[in-house]
């Protein structure tokens, strides 16, 4: 699967911080019953890998990914635990190299124009745009798709339910990334009926 088909499975991509691996299987559960199978599971807590592993084994419908791919190493680990794609919040040469070796999806981070010409110098045609909101948001991807009309984006950071549909609107945004859908007080308590429920809004924006 390439990236830009993996943007295409879905509006909203989740992005997940989960602190205890016990919730992973009966969150993604829910998540692809609303309508949302892509998942990135971000490798901020101890819980991460073995979140991955977990979903990849027991959540056959999920496409699970990994997040917060910081360091090379961070691609190799995610991709032995599962991962089927690979997401970064800014990218470096090494960093791309290491997750290209893995032969995975990945979307690399970028903030800026010069940034995204970089990674486009390699070949790569799809690319997170983070943190979103912070960047520029839809004005600043108008401003890039002039010039770069090649590149789709992942939007992530800042996003919400009401401004998603803006992003979705672009002709360079393939889906955007969400960390609304998994509130963490829903998560704690268990809530997965909530997080299908916000799931299923999400789906349906696009």
């Amino acid at each position: 699967m390439k990236s830009e088909e993996l943007m295409a499975l879905a509006p909203v991509v989740p992005v997940v911080v989960l602190e205890d691996a016990d919730s992973a299987v009966p969150l993604a559960r829910a998540l692809v019953a609303g309508g949302l199978p892509v998942i990135e599971v971000t490798l901020r807590t101890a819980a991460a890998l073995e979140s991955i592993r977990r979903i990849a084994a027991e959540v056959p419908d999920a496409v699970i990914g990994a997040g917060t791919i910081v360091f090379p190493e961070h691609a190799r680990e995610a991709a032995a635990a599962g991962s089927r794609f690979l997401v970064s919040p800014g990218c470096t040469e090494r960093l791309r190299g290491a997750m290209a070796d893995t032969g995975l999806p990945f979307l690399p981070g970028v903030a800026t124009v010069s940034e995204a010409m970089a990674l486009l110098e390699e070949g790569v045609t799809a690319m997170k745009l983070f943190p979103a909101k912070a960047s520029g948001g839809t004005a600043l991807l108008k401003s890039i798709g002039g010039p770069l009309p090649q590149i789709r984006f992942c939007p992530t950071g800042g996003i919400t339910l009401d401004t998603a549909p803006e992003y979705l609107a672009l002709a360079n945004v393939g889906c955007v990334g969400g960390t609304w859908l998994t509130p963490e007080a829903a998560v704690k308590a268990g809530d997965w009926a909530h997080i299908e429920d916000l799931a299923r809004q999400a789906a349906g924006l696009r």
